[in-house]
């Protein structure tokens, strides 16, 4: 566990609000303690070196650490090997696995002996595309262990998706299986890694796991994960890494289509990430935690792999859908395994919502005793059913605002400390400065009052670069406003200091000379007793220059003869006229990526007219989704 890891644990409110003045007066000698919290080989020289005209930023510069001992081989050392460290779910109800500290230990081990015996060293980059399995977390661990850096890739992405990824960080390695198990679906992931690697000259090996039973045969140079293990011991001792080595590369959207491999630190990620997950969530030492995400977001990195293992907790995975074999299974999970903390989506929640309460009322929840969204803020109506349904009016909920730029939760509230209050991802972690900008690029102190965000000092675990890209990293984030950090959201501070993210800044839309963000109206929409969602885009006008367009879908399509008079009247109430949208599409779904996030891009195209040209939708969570929106326009 922490070294005095009872003073981890913020307790009150006052004891937040004394952490936070003093990790913003003085960050370097307030990170300089939490970092303490972890086994360093070699103390640093310096703790911070910062040069935000240039995006320089270092953390605990000299120091020696290794991310795979720091969360398995310590908790050992400190008597806690027989502790549960993760628990899997599989697809199938009837399907799991516990596993130790010690052995995890095994595994880590032997598979980085694996890595070693197919000639990955230190700095080479290995590319994972893999299920929900434990092998997944092994490998991500593995990797660190040998000190190579692993680029996770979701295991939903298209042919091109993957090999543009594998390109961009040249990976040496692939790891993968001949399938995966999705619901009542089985997905051929085999022959999309085959596809993908007719473009990738990079790739030296590949190495399958036996996940379906497929009875495929191999291609040359490539193996069987198992057969593989056979021919290892399980003794590997780790790699002793620089704090500023890089971790792993993970890539994100960006605006112009490519994506973008966000590189994060080994030193500075660990130390904010484990402290971030002590706090936001309660974490206790017996308790069970659960993040539904995918360890192929960012999500899944830092919130069930580095957070949880890094203090010593029981980290869940899960295989399947939320829906399979029925829209009970996330409850049915929590109940069989005693979940104290759950972590998921606001979209999950608004999914599961529309079915009737039986599938929650038949599970015992009781163990619960936090809950958490991420990914996209959550709607008031999402709040209140996952707090009064799911929480039973006795858990906090913790609405976290962060990305994969950022590496760790940024503005939250921390459960049972800070005060929650829906829709609002409320107040900043500790060493998070937060402010907020005007039109014109001036920073205000009023609240009551929307804005641009901007952060005003670097953290440990921000992304110290784009792979291959430091220019365009810099002008991306650093650019719009010199000596912040720019995340491209806007945010509503109230007379509290609470901070609620109301949408991407570049969501907003000229009409009349107006600047219009499409968040509050969209906000405005939703509040009609049969809308469960909606996203505005702008597109040509003749008159207006930019004219507003919203698809929005509906809990009930009976009910539809009057929704675009209600919904104009709702706007013009209680925004103005001048929001009222010019079209109103009614939509069965909207595109959105795996994190939750609307394409609207592809909605954008869609209201100019386009009926094709949309790039590469595979990566969406619904493709299918794009065509039906198009027959409907």
């Amino acid at each position: 566990m922490y070294k005095d890891k009872n003073k981890a644990h913020i307790r009150t409110e006052n004891q937040y609000k004394e952490e936070y003045k003093k990790s913003v007066e003085n960050h370097d000698l307030f990170w300089s303690e939490k970092a303490n919290r972890l086994n360093w080989y070699k103390e640093w020289d310096r703790i911070s070196d910062i040069d935000f005209e240039k995006a320089h930023i270092k953390w605990f510069e000299g120091a020696k650490l290794n991310a795979s001992y720091n969360c398995i081989d310590r908790h050992i050392e400190n008597g806690d090997g027989d502790k549960c460290a993760i628990i899997w779910e599989g697809n199938n109800p009837n399907e799991d696995k516990h596993y130790t500290y010690n052995q995890l230990l095994e595994e880590v081990s032997a598979f980085a002996n694996v890595l070693k015996s197919n000639n990955i060293k230190k700095g080479d980059r290995v590319c994972i595309y893999l299920p929900m399995v434990p092998e997944l977390a092994v490998a991500v661990l593995a990797c660190a262990r040998v000190g190579a850096i692993h680029s996770v890739v979701f295991a939903g992405f298209s042919s091109s998706a993957l090999s543009a990824r594998i390109n961009d960080a040249s990976c040496k390695m692939i790891l993968t299986s001949d399938g995966s198990f999705r619901g009542n679906k089985i997905i051929d992931l085999k022959s999309i890694v085959d596809e993908a690697l007719k473009d990738c000259d990079c790739v030296d090996s590949v190495i399958v796991l036996n996940r379906i039973n497929s009875g495929i045969t191999l291609n040359k140079n490539e193996k069987w994960w198992n057969d593989e293990l056979d021919k290892v011991d399980d003794y590997f001792p780790a790699e002793i890494m620089d704090s500023e080595d890089p971790l792993f590369i993970l890539y994100t959207s960006g605006s112009t289509g490519k994506p973008k491999g966000m590189v994060h630190s080994s030193g500075g990620y660990m130390v904010y990430t484990a402290y971030s997950f002590k706090n936001v969530f309660d974490y206790d030492d017996d308790d069970i935690y659960w993040c539904t995400a995918d360890i192929g977001w960012i999500t899944g990195h830092s919130y069930i792999v580095y957070g949880p293992l890094l203090n010593g907790a029981t980290t869940m995975m899960f295989e399947g859908v939320p829906s399979y074999p029925d829209f009970g299974r996330f409850w049915e999970i929590c109940e069989k395994h005693k979940v104290n903390q759950f972590y998921t989506a606001p979209t999950a929640i608004r999914a599961l919502a529309k079915h009737p309460l039986d599938f929650v009322n038949k599970y015992d929840l009781s163990s619960l005793k936090v809950l958490g969204t991420v990914g996209e803020p959550i709607n008031e109506e999402a709040w209140n059913w996952y707090n009064e349904n799911i929480g039973k009016n006795k858990c906090p909920i913790v609405d976290t605002w962060w990305q994969t730029e950022t590496g760790g939760i940024m503005i939250t509230s921390l459960a049972n400390v800070t005060k929650g209050k829906p829709t609002f991802a409320t107040k900043p972690m500790m060493g998070i400065q937060p402010v907020l900008f005007d039109e014109n690029g001036n920073e205000f102190d009023e609240n009551n009052k929307n804005g641009i965000l901007g952060i005003k000092y670097p953290w440990p675990s921000i992304a110290r670069t784009i792979y291959g890209d430091h220019e365009r990293y810099k002008n991306v984030y650093f650019s719009a406003y010199p000596g912040y950090y720019f995340p491209g959201d806007g945010a509503f501070r109230d007379e509290e200091g609470n901070y609620r993210i109301t949408g991407r800044v570049d969501d907003v839309v000229i009409v009349s000379g107006h600047n219009l963000g499409t968040a509050p109206i969209e906000d405005v929409i939703n509040m009609h007793d049969n809308v469960v969602e909606s996203a505005l885009v702008g597109y040509p006008h003749d008159i207006k220059g930019n004219a507003l367009y919203a698809f929005v879908i509906l809990k009930d399509d009976s009910k539809k003869d009057d929704i675009n008079s209600e919904i104009n009247q709702l706007i013009s109430k209680s925004i103005g006229p001048i929001a009222k949208p010019e079209k109103i599409q009614l939509v069965p779904g909207l595109p959105k990526t795996r994190s939750g996030k609307i394409m609207r891009r592809i909605l954008r195209k869609i209201a100019c007219g386009e009926k094709d040209n949309f790039g590469d939708i595979s990566t969406l969570l619904n493709p299918e989704i794009v065509e039906q929106i198009v027959k409907g326009s």
